[in-house]
């Protein structure tokens, strides 16, 4: 019998000089798709840990995690996929991606640092990215039940 409750993950808000920092976990051209860096939640640790663990192995990026922006769902509405994605603004605290920077678990294998107006341009997720990472931080966010994309 499979475990069907849902897989949490926390996310990093970087927002650098108005851009935004965003990953590609999709390898090679599997899809167009941008989110914010970030990824399961493992046990035994704080979400906190989680998310300097997770941006550290997928970026190489140290940060400081700030306050909690958002909440979002996502789901497969033909199986049994549903992850909840937690969003905390964060500051880089060391490091920087680099040309030839790769992800050694081979999750992320591109990233890019966008302005408000070039992230207007991309497909991303969740569907208030923009709200939470150019917007005040203020109320937490809570992003409804969204079917996943590839």
């Amino acid at each position: 019998m499979s475990d069907r409750s849902p897989r949490l993950a926390v996310r990093a808000v970087i927002v650098e000089r108005n851009r935004l920092f965003l990953v590609n976990a999709y390898p090679g051209d599997k899809s167009d798709l941008w989110c914010c860096p970030g990824g399961g939640v493992e046990r035994h640790a704080s979400l906190q840990d989680n998310l300097i663990r997770e941006l550290h192995e997928e970026t190489g990026m140290r940060v400081e995690v700030g306050p909690l922006l958002a909440i979002s769902e996502f789901h497969d509405p033909n199986g049994d996929f549903h992850q909840v994605d937690m969003f905390y603004r964060c500051t880089i605290a060391g490091g920087q991606p680099s040309s030839d920077w790769f992800d050694a678990q081979g999750v992320v294998d591109r990233w890019r640092w966008v302005t408000q107006a070039e992230l207007g341009g991309l497909r991303v997720k969740p569907d208030c990215m923009a709200e939470m990472a150019f917007g005040p931080d203020g109320p937490i966010l809570h992003d409804p039940l969204e079917p996943i994309v590839i």
